[in-house]
């Protein structure tokens, strides 16, 4: 998607609007409503639509300090169109995860859950992001719930779906290895080769 360098759009936004100004007093507000229109389109877009498309594409080079940077020149996150809306916190969840802040990353993920998204796809992104800082907290009550909300979802994203599948397979493998140390710890179950405990000497 192109998408203008967020400082040549304030610097365009400047051009057009100051410069707007300077000519409706020196020839009048025919001559400078283009150059002003032109400057509120730039401004309504960079506030509706923030930053989020390009601190996207700097994460997917790798560069996350240049990403979070990015992000953070959004204006008023909450003016956000819905979508971007919910992408920033989402964004903002992952960098406070990187930064092993999970309860700044729940709390992103939680705004993000709260904003009205058009496509399941994008609630299921949300609920799976739960689901993975509930399970890294042991929180497996909590990582069913987000589960059970993502099954109740038509999501039809391929990479999305790949994702829960195998995330739901490491949650029966590590569901199981617990169960298996909780017997082991109580004693249950039949164990050859087990040692016998010598009666007590009188």
């Amino acid at each position: 998607m192109f998408t203008i360098n967020i400082y040549l759009r304030f610097a365009l936004i400047a051009l057009f609007l100051f410069g707007g100004i300077g000519l409706a007093f020196a020839y009048g507000f025919w001559y400078a409503s283009l150059p002003i229109l032109i400057g509120l389109i730039l401004l309504v877009g960079y506030i509706a639509f923030g930053t989020v498309i390009s601190a996207g594409q700097l994460a997917q080079t790798q560069d996350f300090a240049a990403a979070e940077k990015r992000l953070n020149l959004t204006f008023k996150p909450e003016w956000l169109y819905s979508t971007n809306r919910a992408m920033y916190y989402m964004m903002k969840s992952s960098f406070a995860v990187q930064n092993n802040d999970n309860a700044a990353a729940e709390e992103y993920l939680s705004k993000a859950s709260s904003v009205n998204l058009n496509t399941d796809n994008e609630k299921g992104m949300i609920e799976f992001q739960l689901a993975g800082i509930a399970a890294k907290k042991g929180n497996f009550n909590k990582v069913k719930i987000h589960m059970k909300n993502l099954k109740a979802l038509d999501i039809t994203e391929p990479a999305l779906k790949e994702q829960v599948n195998e995330f739901e397979k490491m949650l029966k493998q590590s569901g199981g290895g617990r169960q298996a140390n909780i017997q082991r710890k109580r004693g249950m179950g039949y164990q050859p080769g087990g040692k016998r405990r010598r009666p007590k000497m009188r």
